[in-house]
């Protein structure tokens, strides 16, 4: 083993330590963050997203391609893009914002970024298609 070489593993393993210390404090703050309570909505450049989102009647008793059944009760969104699960806030005009999840992942009415639940479309306040504010939550 040349000098060269004996110096470049010594550096690899000077950042393979540093990313596990990363790893350890990520976990650390995710642990203390998870006692206290909900998500928080993560801030973006500029504050919230805005969207365009209408309710679409789901098909009740059906499995999305998230893995979730659709019920009367599922309070959720339908984006083509974001992953299964992720959780978002969403709010409409100056209302409550309310957290919930990506219940399926399929394309939605052209021209939208969501379709939403028909029992999130209650709980926001929504009729139709409105313009939505939207941001992720950690």
């Amino acid at each position: 083993m040349n000098a060269a070489s004996a110096q470049r593993q010594v550096a690899l393993a000077g950042v393979a330590l540093l990313a596990a210390v990363v790893a350890l404090a990520l976990a650390a703050r995710d642990k203390s963050q998870a006692v206290t309570g909900l998500p928080q909505p993560v801030p973006v450049a500029g504050g919230w997203y805005t969207a365009l989102a209408g309710a679409e009647q789901p098909r009740y008793g059906a499995r999305t391609r998230c893995g979730y059944v659709l019920r009367p009760s599922t309070v959720g969104v339908v984006d083509s893009v974001l992953p299964c699960g992720i959780l978002v806030y969403v709010a409409y005009k100056n209302g409550p914002h309310i957290l919930t999840r990506v219940v399926d992942r399929r394309p939605v009415v052209p021209g939208r970024k969501f379709d939403l639940t028909p029992k999130l479309a209650e709980e926001l306040g929504v009729d139709g298609v409105q313009q939505i504010r939207w941001v992720f939550a950690r």
